[in-house]
């Protein structure tokens, strides 16, 4: 189907370029319409960043391939002995109003209301969220912490690979043209708490200058295993992987939570721009480190 399709702003119509779309009942059917399209044709889910992209000619598709008739790819559920998996095409908000999520991961539902706006949150999905690979995006640091794996499938058949190794660059990542991201699935584990903070240049919607995810366990109040995740401070979501040796196998204290963060601070690679400099976006992660490693460590009850 050809279509011609614009997007107000400011109350001006703006027009996005011709392009032919097509609306597949299928995951099957839309990798094989992608794989005869090439690289010229995009998958559409929410569609928040990619038309405007279109609309501002970033992004000049040839076609896009639509997933909102394969309703499977819109779930929330859970499979003992598998984990938690969220459909690429939740909503945020979706995931904001999760019952499964509140009781296993409140965190994971806490970093989604972070994100834009309401009006975004009900139309933005996570499969956007992660294929779009924004450094600054909300929800890969948490799943990161969470150990989250996202499950890949094209014309070839379907791979599943861990969510940390899936970014290479900003707006890049290793999905290839024919492939759809199905599902992200957050394994079963031992985590006694996890939690995702981030700071931003208003109180609402704002993109994040600095975020950091932290996801522990603590028995009798030594932590046995840490995640800490940062976002906004280098090309992709990296791991703070001295910090997180210096904490495993340690009673919990401020020093240490102070130490973690310094470490945190020094794995960083952050720039400067309009919204902060590298030296700010640095001194960010040593304080929002200790933050999120303390809720995230209260939420045990140690």
């Amino acid at each position: 189907m050809r279509m011609v399709r614009f997007i107000r702003e400011g109350g001006k119509a703006m027009y996005l370029p011709d392009f032919n779309y097509y609306c597949p009942h299928s995951v099957q059917e839309a990798c094989a319409i992608l794989a005869d399209l090439g690289a010229g044709a995009k998958v559409l889910a929410g569609g928040t960043d990619l038309l405007i992209k279109m609309k501002h000619e970033l992004v000049v598709p040839k076609a896009l391939v639509s997933l909102k008739n394969i309703r499977s790819l819109a779930d929330i559920g859970y499979v003992e002995g598998k984990g938690l998996i969220l459909g690429a095409r939740c909503t945020h908000n979706d995931l904001v109003n999760s019952t499964l999520l509140h009781q296993r991961y409140l965190s994971v539902a806490e970093a989604a209301h972070q994100m834009a706006n309401n009006q975004i949150r009900n139309i933005g999905t996570v499969g956007g969220n992660l294929v779009n690979a924004v450094p600054s995006a909300d929800l890969p640091p948490i799943l990161i912490a969470l150990g989250a794996q996202v499950t890949l499938v094209g014309p070839g058949g379907e791979r599943t690979l861990p969510l940390e190794q899936f970014f290479t660059g900003p707006g890049q990542t290793v999905i290839a043209h024919d492939e759809i991201l199905t599902e992200v699935v957050i394994p079963d584990q031992s985590t006694t708490g996890s939690t995702y903070i981030k700071f931003g240049l208003r109180r609402s919607g704002a993109l994040a200058v600095v975020g950091v995810a932290a996801a522990v366990t603590v028995v009798e109040r030594v932590i046995r295993e840490a995640r800490i995740v940062l976002g906004a401070v280098a090309p992709t979501p990296i791991r703070a992987r001295e910090a997180e040796e210096r904490l495993v196998g340690n009673a919990v204290s401020t020093e240490l939570l102070e130490e973690a963060g310094i470490r945190a601070a020094t794995a960083c690679k952050p720039i400067s721009d309009i919204r902060a400099s590298a030296e700010y976006r640095r001194d960010l992660v040593r304080v929002l480190t200790k933050r999120s490693l303390r809720r995230a460590i209260e939420q045990g009850h140690v």
